[in-house]
């Protein structure tokens, strides 16, 4: 299955430029853990970096700096990962695994943005795909007894 058909589209980002404290405020109203953070040109959103709640505590709080001093272009973690929107789930899986990220932006071909995708929606997925696959036995058996029936 292609990541494009399985990620959450609908992603919270933030650009360079929003303040920690915003940031912080998105992250609270969407219940999310982190922030893509894009530039955004032409009306395309570019993913630049990822900022995360552990950004916000390790960078700033942890150190007792002044919120009002950084922004999310300060904090994000600068070396961006992503995937594209064609690539499999198992794909996506070994680049996670490979770079030890746990989110991973899904882009386009022209490298817009067209959502996230997390370890933890990962396993969800494949949880499911478990759950069902776990039913064929059951069903062969039953199967089996209504075609032979003695």
């Amino acid at each position: 299955m292609p990541i494009g058909e399985f990620c959450n589209r609908e992603v919270v980002f933030a650009t360079r430029k929003t303040s920690i404290t915003e940031a912080a405020q998105l992250m609270r109203q969407h219940h999310v853990g982190d922030l893509v953070v894009v530039d955004e040109t032409d009306g395309k959103r570019v993913p630049v970096g990822i900022v995360t709640d552990r950004d916000i505590v390790i960078e700033i709080i942890a150190k007792s700096l002044d919120l009002n001093d950084f922004t999310v272009g300060d904090i994000m973690s600068p070396q961006l990962v992503s995937v594209q929107d064609d690539e499999g789930v198992f794909e996506t899986i070994r680049l996670m695994r490979a770079k030890g990220i746990r989110r991973i932006p899904v882009v386009n071909q022209a490298g817009g943005l067209e959502g996230i995708v997390s370890a933890d929606d990962i396993l969800d997925l494949q949880a499911e795909e478990m759950a069902e696959l776990a039913k064929v036995a059951p069903r062969e058996q039953e199967r089996e007894t209504q075609t032979r029936r003695y």
